[in-house]
């Protein structure tokens, strides 16, 4: 027993490292695909809004201007941000239950203000087309925020109460006493 013999390698094969992608990338996090459709329709939505609104020339009252573009432009590169985490490995990095409670938080926020930040905008356009097709975009990005935030919320309703119910062995109420 002094030469080790004790101490040899098990029997069981050892597992292989997990094959990485090239940076990580993967889509299987944004399952169902109906995330990987709404993430993809808010960047594209809020890129969209910020190109039509940074093509605009004159502006008669630019507040609106200004504050729009700030949101909207905030807006797409958070739904960037989002979109790299769940296609990343900083989803792990971070784990499911931040990531999930990040999202939940920020998109509503961010559907908020970019739905003021069109109203705003709404509200100072000259009228030209552009400024028009800019609102339209915004809008548009805000719903799409608003509906994945509601989804959301309707998704993690649903697995609360399906995870409070315990159909199959539910005490009775003489179960349910205090012993003596």
């Amino acid at each position: 027993m002094e030469n080790g013999a004790v101490y040899n390698d098990t029997t069981e094969p050892k597992a292989k490292p997990p094959h990485r992608r090239p940076f990580g990338c993967t889509l299987r996090r944004l399952r169902p695909r109906w995330r990987l459709a709404v993430k993809a329709a808010q960047s594209v939505l809020s890129f969209v809004a910020v190109i039509c609104e940074e093509t605009v020339q004159d502006c008669i009252n630019c507040g609106g201007l200004y504050i729009f573009e700030f949101i909207s432009c905030t807006a797409f590169f958070l739904s960037l941000l989002v979109l790299s985490v769940y296609c990343t490995d900083i989803y792990e990095t971070l784990g499911e239950d931040k990531v999930q409670k990040m999202n939940l938080w920020t998109m509503p926020v961010m559907g908020g203000l970019l739905l003021l930040a069109s109203i705003v905008f709404a509200a100072t356009i000259s009228g030209s087309a552009l400024e028009t097709a800019a609102c339209v975009f915004g809008f548009l990005a805000a719903i799409a925020f608003v509906l994945e935030s509601a989804i959301m919320v309707y998704y993690q309703r649903r697995k609360q109460n399906v995870a409070g119910q315990n159909p199959g062995n539910t005490p009775s109420a003489r179960e349910n006493q205090p012993l003596n």
